[in-house]
């Protein structure tokens, strides 16, 4: 059975509840009904792990965020993804995307990025109050020895959040604030380095990793809840980042060994690269997001669809990123896409990676029982379609993650039900290639790692012989097109240092032009004044968080 997913509002974690703890009035000493009280959540223990178990889920503070259910961690299945405010997507009616897109990210205005400070450091005090008090509640040790470790895994996934969207964050310890504290004084709001911060959390995944159950996601009753194998493998991601040129606070070799052990625990790629992201078990899953009928997400069908379907076109696939899918020549030999090869030109979806036709809907792919049209004049997915608002931009539209079983019209009861999955083993197998190319160069293992995943495309292995800086460009190719909407590539080119070229590169479409039975295909921008800038590596944190610090909390750098 999947655990239970009701809401529980803490009364202690609300301001105005605080607020009114001074006051005598009978007429204002009213118990809410909205909330539970504190000494409810610590005398029940069924309710206090119902607790523990929704911090797994935040709470919403924006526009658009979380429909159906309360967001979870990162942007997730939201209107907007993350991916559109990279260079794989744009979100095509705006949703505040357009202003990271354009560089326009400012600390009064910072768009959809603007609640990670906020509903981390939330869930980080949730997290808190919880192990302050745990000690109170009548459960056995082994039982409270779980969720303990679940509560720091959750504590140190918001802190790796903070982390690779602001570099240098607070540190809170195990401290649970209140209204009445003095919110004003230094140490509240003294920022820690990047490698405290990385020393932290991965201190706190390692003691999670002791106590957490081994077995992975295929065990029903662990079905969205941390395992071991979860708090290692997101270990395993923040030791790259660590290891990485924005960071500097690690080393090659410790993000090596850190995704080697998870490689070590039984997990393995699913056979299917598509359904995957269909299934809510599979052995591939280290952790993720469940959703059911009644407890759904934004529905992706008609959110992304084709507005020929009667869908809205939502996050639109860039041809920056259909430009990193290989062409397969034959059974052993791949080669970049390259817009100089009349061959490839001629004809652009043919003998793609198969992870292309898996992840975008394109100019005569099939769905739904016909041929997708974004060509001109007339295509039916074009804007000489019906519904020409929801016209892709781009010429394409999303189809990773969307069911073709699920309905269009309609859906709000019914659809918004596949799993968001955070963490999967083809992450650590790339995470493993990458540090160990940085280690040793393209020794066997780095070269078995990614191939295990091209095999899973049915594409060719690596080519033999490839240097170490050849080996790196194809690791973070295949990071790319493997990872893509995943909420990967927004971090990676930030890591990496290469932003300053990815993301000021235009935001390109395709045009494509239909006579009689020839087509005409030609890149296009899609959205102008695509920009960024040396401070836009990390994110700036909101006015209203500085000013609310007496202006104590020490800004992004640059900002």
């Amino acid at each position: 059975m999947r655990f239970k997913l009701t809401y529980i509002i803490l009364a202690g974690t609300i301001g105005l509840a605080g607020l009114m703890t001074g006051c005598n009035d009978d007429f204002l000493n009213v118990e809410a009904t909205d909330r539970i009280s504190d000494d409810a959540i610590t005398s029940d223990s069924s309710l206090f792990e119902d607790f523990v178990i929704n911090r797994y889920m935040g709470t919403r503070l924006q526009d658009k965020e979380a429909e159906g259910t309360p967001p979870g961690f990162g942007r997730g299945f939201e209107y907007a993804l993350w991916a559109s405010l990279t260079d794989e997507a744009i979100y095509n009616n705006d949703d505040n995307t357009w202003v990271v897109q354009r560089g326009q990210l400012a600390p009064e205005n910072t768009g959809i990025a603007g609640t990670l400070w906020s509903r981390s450091y939330r869930s980080i005090r949730e997290c808190n109050y919880a192990l302050t008090h745990i000690a109170e509640v009548e459960m056995s040790q082994a039982r409270k020895a779980i969720l303990i470790a679940e509560l720091k895994f959750i504590r140190a996934y918001r802190y790796h959040d903070l982390v690779r969207n602001y570099g240098s964050v607070v540190l809170v310890g195990d401290a649970v604030s209140e209204l009445n504290d003095d919110l004003t004084a230094d140490a509240l709001f003294q920022k820690s380095s990047i490698a405290e911060g990385i020393n932290y959390i991965v201190s706190e995944l390692d003691q999670a990793a002791a106590a957490l159950p081994s077995a992975n996601n295929t065990s029903t009753w662990l079905l969205g809840r941390a395992t071991k194998g979860a708090a290692l493998a997101l270990k395993s991601r923040i030791l790259l980042y660590a290891a990485s040129p924005l960071y500097n606070a690690g080393t090659w070799q410790q993000a090596a060994d850190a995704a080697e052990e998870v490689m070590g625990m039984g997990y393995t790629l699913h056979a299917d690269y598509e359904s995957l992201f269909h299934t809510s078990s599979s052995s591939e899953i280290i952790f993720e997001r469940l959703y059911v009928v009644g407890a759904r997400h934004v529905c992706l069908e008609i959110s992304n669809g084709p507005n020929g379907y009667g869908g809205w076109a939502g996050n639109s696939p860039l041809q920056n990123l259909v430009d990193a899918y290989e062409v397969k020549e034959d059974e052993d030999t791949a080669v970049p896409f390259d817009w100089s090869n009349t061959t490839h030109v001629a004809d652009p979806y043919a003998n793609r990676d198969s992870r292309f036709y898996a992840s975008i809907l394109y100019n005569g792919a099939e769905y739904r029982g016909r041929e997708i049209e974004t060509f001109l004049p007339g295509g039916k997915d074009s804007k000489d379609g019906k519904d020409n608002w929801n016209a892709s931009k781009t010429g394409y539209y999303l189809r990773k993650f969307v069911d073709e079983n699920l309905p269009m019209d309609n859906p709000w009861d019914v659809a918004g039900i596949q799993p968001w999955i955070y963490i999967r083993y083809a992450e650590i197998l790339l995470n493993y290639a990458e540090a160990q190319n940085e280690v040793a160069g393209p020794d066997a293992s780095v070269y078995d790692a990614i191939n295990l995943i091209r095999q899973r495309a049915d594409m060719p292995d690596l080519p033999a012989g490839l240097s170490q800086t050849e080996m790196r460009e194809a690791i973070r190719r295949e990071r790319q097109v493997e990872l893509a909407f995943e909420e990967h590539r927004f971090y990676d080119v930030r890591r990496w240092m290469i932003a300053m070229e990815t993301e000021n590169e235009p935001a390109y479409g395709i045009s494509i032009t239909k006579d009689g039975s020839n087509l005409t295909f030609e890149k296009k921008v899609a959205l102008d004044g695509r920009k960024f800038e040396e401070k836009h590596y990390w994110l700036p944190i909101p006015r209203a968080e500085i000013q609310s610090s007496g202006n104590k909390l020490q800004q992004s750098p640059n900002y």
